[in-house]
C-alpha cells in the first residue's frame, strides 16, 4: 500500500507539450504493439506529427500522466463537427506496457472524466481493438458499454463503446 502511495504521489497528470511529440509517439507504438501479435501493421502514418498536431488541435485536448519525468500514459479526445455537442470521442489513450497495473490508466481517466464534465460532456466514445482483452476490461471496469448505436460489422476489428459521463464530480 505504501508503494501504491508513493507512486501516486509522483505521477502528474498534465496536458502533453508539443516537444513530447515524439516521446508519446514512441508510446503509442509500445503500447500497440502489445495486442497485435504479427507486429504493428505499417498503416503509413507519420505518428509524431500526428501526435504533434493533436496536441496542438485547439478543439481538442491531450492528457499525460508523467511520473518522475516520463510520460507513463497518454489520452487525446475531442468533439469532432460530425457528432453532437454533448458528446466527446476518447481517440487515443494508452499506458505505456511497462507501466501497467500502477494506477496511470485509472488516474488519466479520472483526468479526462472531469475534463469532460467541465465541457460539459454527457457521453463518450471510442474504438477499441478487438484483439486488445486488456483494453477492453478496463473500459468494462470505468464503466464503458458496448455502443448500441454502432455495433460491430462482421470481421470488424474494432469494437464501439460510449461511457455517460456524469454530471458532476461526485455523481
Amino acid at each position: 500500500m505504501i508503494s501504491e502511495q508513493q507512486t501516486a504521489a509522483r505521477r502528474v497528470i498534465r496536458t502533453a507539450l508539443p516537444m513530447e511529440a515524439t516521446a508519446v509517439a514512441e508510446l503509442h507504438a509500445r503500447a500497440r504493439a502489445t495486442y497485435y501479435p504479427d507486429g504493428v501493421p505499417q498503416d503509413g502514418v507519420g505518428w509524431s506529427a500526428a501526435w504533434a498536431t493533436a496536441i496542438r488541435r485547439p478543439e481538442g485536448q491531450v492528457l499525460c500522466a508523467v511520473e518522475d519525468g516520463r510520460i507513463v500514459a497518454i489520452a487525446s479526445f475531442r468533439t469532432p463537427k460530425a457528432v453532437a455537442a454533448d458528446t466527446v470521442k476518447l481517440l487515443q489513450f494508452h499506458v505505456d506496457p511497462e507501466h501497467w497495473r500502477r494506477g496511470h490508466g485509472s488516474a488519466l481517466h479520472a483526468a479526462c472524466v472531469e475534463a469532460w464534465q467541465a465541457d460539459g460532456r454527457r457521453t463518450a466514445q471510442l474504438k477499441v481493438h478487438t484483439e486488445n482483452r486488456p483494453a477492453q476490461a478496463f473500459y468494462a471496469r470505468l464503466g464503458w458499454v458496448p455502443d448500441p448505436q454502432d455495433p460491430p460489422a462482421e470481421g470488424a476489428d474494432h469494437l464501439a463503446l460510449r461511457y455517460a459521463v456524469p454530471g458532476d464530480p461526485g455523481e
